[in-house]
């Protein structure tokens, strides 16, 4: 028996477990909910929140308020210093770093042990369980995996706690069986200096038979085109021929579908979106025909939902569970998990396409929206959009951002608008033609938008700035956050990073 079918022999022993997500959602959430308040009971953090008077969920919404990190900061600190008990039981050795997409500041979110392996690691394995049950001829691991993963850096404030990007962190960690398959070497992948650690990485992976792509996008096609340029070649499987399989996640994928299909043109190649934060991995893409992913629900994570027509932050009345979620409403995400974070507001937003099983899409971010002048612009508005109008004019977007120009009242009243930065791969050969048709499009996707774009009564038609390539990795680099764990922020509902941005232009 060859190794990869022993790995896949193994691997396979968790699909009974998946399709209990699939078949027994609601089971597994109440047994997750017990476990963590029992677990939770003697920790500073329970004590404070009565979770000795915890015996369901409308008790458990009544003693613990909703949370955001800035409430559970003062916790996490203490953590930091070496503190045990504080918000989950025992000593957190690990706090992955995140600077999110909507504050400047960062963030340091506790890893437990019992995360990385209930949550993280379980849930990497389902994931290629569930591929090898769709493709049963794979050989993944024949091969090797290449991971596009982040720095890491000692935390000096107790000796023997460790802060890193969550990737580092999970690399840190890796079981022996999967660690012998992974590229580049440990020492490139933890390399804080993004711009020599991506040659490094192409040089010593390119001659490697990487089977598996794992990144967030922007960042692998970075690295990709690079080795793309050493070999002297535009199709990357002349490189890499057993290449099979790319899992990415961090932001949409629809900006840069097309620029992969160009450089990888096999028809064997799949690509498979998770949805892994810092803070734990919610779900993965069980059906690679589908644009939703399969909620993870017995990964040491009970959630709670806000509709976002309710949303109030941290002061939101209507917070509902699982079993009140309906398809199609834009939900704002609370979980509370095995690593001690507890009715913590994500920050991010989903829309179940199913609920049995559940299956969603991430729709954008609480904070990260247009609504200036009523049109209440979404993420996965601007993405669809833009996906389309690159489409239709044979366009390829590597990054944007977006922000209102405000209406000017007084001797000269101006309307207002959105205003666009894009980068490209491919600019498009008609500029005024992508203009229009990306307003189409946004009209298209947002009845508000189009009520407000109506014969340019109230919002003038976008703004847009063709820019050259690499504005967006500069203005990372000025924010000292070059690396796959750091995003453009795609809309913002005031002109701060748009201001940054045109700077540099």
């Amino acid at each position: 028996m060859s190794l990869n079918e022993l790995f896949k022999w193994i691997i396979k022993l968790r699909l009974s477990q998946i399709e209990e997500i699939r078949q027994r959602p609601l089971e597994l959430q109440a047994r997750w909910f017990d476990f963590l308040v029992a677990n939770g009971m003697n920790t500073e953090w329970g004590n404070l929140n009565n979770f000795s008077l915890i015996a369901d969920l409308p008790s458990f919404q009544q003693n613990v308020p909703l949370q955001t990190y800035d409430s559970l900061k003062p916790f996490i600190d203490t953590e930091i210093y070496g503190k045990e008990n504080v918000l989950w039981q025992g000593k957190t050795s690990w706090f992955a770093k995140s600077s999110g997409t909507t504050a400047d500041r960062s963030k340091f979110i506790p890893v437990t042990e019992e995360s990385l392996f209930e949550n993280h690691y379980k849930a990497g394995k389902d994931l290629l369980a569930n591929y090898y049950e769709i493709f049963p001829n794979a050989q993944l691991f024949s091969g090797k995996t290449l991971v596009i993963g982040g720095s890491s850096q000692i935390n000096e404030l107790s000796a023997d706690s460790y802060m890193g990007d969550l990737s580092a962190i999970i690399l840190k960690n890796l079981p022996w069986w999967v660690e012998m398959k992974r590229t580049p070497s440990r020492e490139i992948a933890l390399m804080s200096d993004w711009e020599p650690k991506i040659e490094r990485m192409a040089r010593e992976t390119m001659e490697e038979d990487v089977r598996i792509l794992s990144g967030v996008p922007s960042w692998t096609l970075v690295l990709c085109h690079r080795i793309l340029e050493l070999k002297g070649t535009d199709n990357l499987l002349e490189v890499w021929p057993n290449l099979e399989l790319f899992m990415h996640g961090g932001v949409s994928f629809e900006p840069y579908r097309q620029e992969f299909r160009k450089i990888i043109p096999g028809e064997n190649m799949n690509y498979i979106e998770t949805y892994n934060a810092s803070e734990g991995m919610f779900g993965f893409q069980d059906r690679p025909e589908t644009g939703d992913m399969l909620l993870l629900l017995d990964h040491g994570i009970f959630y709670e939902f806000i509709p976002m027509t309710a949303y109030d932050g941290v002061n939101s009345k209507q917070v509902i569970g699982l079993e009140e979620v309906e398809p199609g409403v834009n939900y704002a995400l609370i979980i509370s998990t095995i690593g001690g974070l507890w009715r913590y507001i994500v920050g991010d937003t989903i829309k179940f396409t199913s609920v049995h099983p559940f299956r969603f899409k991430v729709t954008g971010r609480t904070k990260s929206f247009i609504n200036a002048f009523g049109e209440e612009l979404i993420v996965d508005n601007a993405e669809t959009a833009i996906a389309r109008t690159a489409g239709e004019t044979g366009a390829q977007v590597m990054n944007y951002t977006v922000a209102p120009v405000f209406m000017q009242f007084g001797e000269e009243t101006t309307k207002g608008r959105h205003e666009w930065v894009i980068e490209f791969l491919t600019e498009p050969s008609d500029r005024e033609q992508f203009i229009e048709l990306l307003d189409r499009n946004l009209r298209a996707v947002n009845s508000d938008y189009d009520a407000k774009r109506t014969k340019d009564l109230a919002v003038l038609a976008p703004k847009v700035h063709f820019a050259t390539a690499g504005i967006f990795d500069k203005w990372l680099k000025s924010k000292n956050k070059m690396g796959g764990q750091h995003k453009i922020p795609r809309l913002c509902n005031d002109r701060t990073i748009m201001e940054e941005v045109l700077s540099l232009l």
